[in-house]
């Protein structure tokens, strides 16, 4: 039972936050808070369920965390330009 090493669940998350830093979007920053939040529930032994419920726990955690952060830092002012008059006119 591999998937039971906290160790192996707090690297993969060291990884998704690399990924981040290539694939701005907060989307693997909160899939990353989210793996490594239950690497820290392996290692502490307070999480022992079985895979399946992991990974759904882990992915409802990283949805989570996404409106979180996404709430938090925002959207930038300039990422979506809607056009209310034409530039003609």
């Amino acid at each position: 039972m591999i998937w039971l090493n906290g160790w192996l669940w707090i690297i993969a998350a060291l990884v998704l936050a690399v990924l981040e830093l290539f694939a701005p979007g907060w989307i693997f920053m909160g899939i990353a808070a989210a793996v490594g939040l239950m690497g820290l529930l392996l290692i502490s032994g307070i999480w022992s369920a079985g895979l399946p419920l992991t990974l759904v726990v882990t992915a409802v955690l990283s949805g989570v965390i996404w409106l979180i952060l996404r709430r938090v830092a925002g959207v930038n002012k300039g990422q979506v330009r809607i056009w209310d008059r034409d530039i003609n006119d």
